[in-house]
């Protein structure tokens, strides 16, 4: 069985949620991710960060990164899976809920990051081809 701990990056960091959007935008540049899960003050979840976000929910609409915080930016409910978990299980998640990273936690700790590009490196085709389509196919329903 191939698990989630299999297929992760590991070194996966988090940002707090009260750091500014400036510091992880340098954090992402630093370690070479897209992408920063945003940890509350007892370092659970409480959402993900991409530079997208940083970009367009703060940059494009006239904000001071320097000025808003990670946490500002968490909306929704964090997804994230057990490091233990059948790649399966990994492949609903992302598909259950239209998702390209997903953190991976162990006792309670972040322990790494599943990204498309570590699906490519583990999956086979037809498994990737599964996910991909439903992930980024639109809906078919007609308004």
């Amino acid at each position: 069985m191939t698990t989630a701990g299999d297929i992760m990056h590991r070194g996966a960091q988090w940002i707090p949620a009260h750091e500014t959007l400036d510091r992880a935008a340098e954090l992402m540049r630093e370690l070479g991710v897209g992408a920063l899960p945003i940890s509350d003050a007892n370092e659970r979840l409480c959402g993900i960060l991409t530079d997208r976000d940083i970009v367009i929910g703060c940059v494009a609409v006239g904000h001071d990164p320097a000025k808003v915080t990670a946490g500002e930016m968490a909306q929704g409910t964090p997804r994230w899976i057990d490091a233990s978990a059948d790649v399966t299980d990994v492949l609903h998640e992302m598909e259950e809920h239209r998702i390209r990273r997903l953190p991976v936690i162990e006792d309670k700790r972040l322990v790494g990051m599943i990204s498309e590009a570590d699906l490519a490196r583990h999956l086979t085709d037809e498994q990737i081809a599964g996910w991909a389509e439903s992930v980024y196919a639109r809906s078919s329903t007609t308004h």
